[in-house]
């Protein structure tokens, strides 16, 4: 998947203080994706936009848009990478 394919599976980084709590706990990470968007379009955008290795993905719909958690591979770091893309 390419960067603009990417860059329209995800829209954004989604923080609140549970989002936060997630990060340091179960090595996920929270994002805003677009409607009718897999879990395997966001497992392949993350993983291309980002060069990490996703271990699962979550989404579910709520009044924010389509909320997607994505927990990395144990050899990543979910803070490393919030604090690289301006999130923490």
């Amino acid at each position: 998947m390419n960067q603009t394919e990417a860059l329209k599976v995800i829209k954004y980084p989604y923080i609140t203080e549970k989002s936060s709590m997630l990060i340091t706990k179960t090595n996920t990470l929270t994002f805003i994706v677009g409607e009718g968007v897999g879990k395997e379009k966001v497992k392949e955008a993350v993983e291309s936009l980002y060069n990490v290795k996703v271990e699962k993905v979550g989404v579910l719909s709520s009044k924010k848009g389509k909320k997607a958690y994505v927990r990395l591979a144990s050899g990543y770091s979910a803070s490393e990478l919030a604090s690289k893309i301006g999130v923490v």
